[in-house]
């Protein structure tokens, strides 16, 4: 069995309206996703997480090294791919055109097999998983942002989320004051995370963090910057709200030093930029070797949802117990064309659960009607 063709699309849906966060405005939604054909006609799907012109150049960089390769030997794929871009790329961007040709991969092998991909990965371990909504980002039309920030955080709480996120990184007044605000709207039972895409040094990040501990914060993700391995440290010193952090590491090697640094309390690999699935199952077990959860980042279609949903399914619980704590997964609910149409599956929230899908490979039908609207093939 060989790979046959490896096919890249750039996809674009313009926004009804714009949002921002601490660092810059969406106007848009813009993504390469990849499509692997073997030879025995079976197809595998897999997405890049970055700008997503340069991710469709790294995988036309790689294509040809992987081209008639065995699909079903993924690791050995996953290094000569890893092999060809080390002297030049052992950070960033290429490493996302490996991980949407290594999703790809792993969504082709569990269809030729005809196995969920949490299978080929060892195995179920639960059979559902706690999505938190992400969104309550920040509208370009108002300046007060508090008010339209706790009606969204209640209309999450109506459909039944049990977790959520919301932006941070305004100032730490108005985040004070939104992260209360929110609070109020949603009640006590619900968790509530925080994230400021990096937005603060550590002196405003400490400040921040204990105003907004008596709103019970399940987690702070990316305070500072992410180079600043230390300085999250020291912030993890001076909270009792849990640090997370990870989506701008990319390898189990820059996942290394987060966690020798004792940076974060929850590692979140992304896993359409860390390196794939395969690599993401090496973090995972890093992050055991460290005691450290493991959330991974998710952002895209469904097709990145789906990779994530398997991956967790199959994480370890550490340290192993009678009663099985929840694990979670991003859900971004802020709009998005791309994400609601290219997929279906039956990974379906339920009373704010999610419940894994049985089916071949990572579990959806994707709908190449709604690709070509978007986007026409880059071959």
């Amino acid at each position: 069995m060989k790979i046959k063709s490896i096919e890249s699309f750039i996809i674009t849906d313009k926004l009804k309206e714009s949002f921002y966060f601490s660092q810059w405005e969406y106007s848009e939604r813009r993504i390469c996703i990849v499509k692997i054909t073997s030879d025995s006609g079976h197809v595998g799907w897999g997405e890049g997480y970055g700008p997503a012109e340069v991710i469709k150049a790294g995988i036309d960089y790689l294509k040809p090294f992987i081209l008639g390769s065995n699909p079903l030997e993924t690791e050995t794929i996953w290094e000569t791919m890893y092999r060809r871009t080390l002297d030049f790329a052992r950070r960033g961007i290429l490493v996302s055109a490996l991980s949407a040709i290594d999703v790809a991969l792993w969504d082709l092998k569990g269809k030729i097999l005809e196995q969920p991909v949490y299978q080929l990965l060892g195995g179920k371990k639960r059979d559902t998983i706690i999505p938190y909504a992400t969104g309550m980002y920040f509208s370009t039309s108002v300046n007060s942002q508090g008010e339209i920030l706790s009606r969204e955080a209640k209309e999450y709480a109506d459909l039944g989320y049990k977790a959520m996120k919301m932006k941070v990184g305004l100032g730490i007044e108005e985040d004070v004051r939104n992260v209360r605000l929110v609070r109020e709207a949603i009640g006590p039972d619900i968790k509530l995370m925080i994230d400021a895409n990096h937005a603060y040094n550590l002196r405003e990040a400490i400040l921040l963090a204990k105003a907004v501990e008596p709103y019970d914060i399940y987690w702070f993700e990316e305070p500072i910057s992410p180079e600043y391995y230390s300085q999250y440290a020291e912030l993890r010193s001076k909270t009792t709200i849990p640090i997370a952090g990870g989506e701008c590491e990319y390898l189990r090697f820059g996942f290394q030093t987060l966690l020798q640094s004792k940076s974060v309390d929850i590692v979140q690999p992304d896993i359409c930029a860390t390196g794939g699935l395969t690599e993401a199952k090496r973090i995972a077990v890093l992050a055991s070797v460290h005691g450290v959860e493991v959330v991974p980042h998710t952002w895209g279609t469904g097709i990145a949802i789906s990779a994530a949903l398997h991956f967790v399914c199959n994480l370890d619980t550490v340290p192993g117990r009678l009663k099985t704590p929840q694990f979670f997964i991003e859900y971004d609910r802020t709009e998005n064309g791309l994400r609601d149409s290219l997929t279906t599956s039956e990974m379906v929230i339920d009373n704010g659960e999610i419940q894994i899908s049985d089916c071949p490979g990572l579990g959806f039908e994707f709908n190449e009607d709604a690709l070509y609207k978007y986007a026409q093939p880059v071959l």
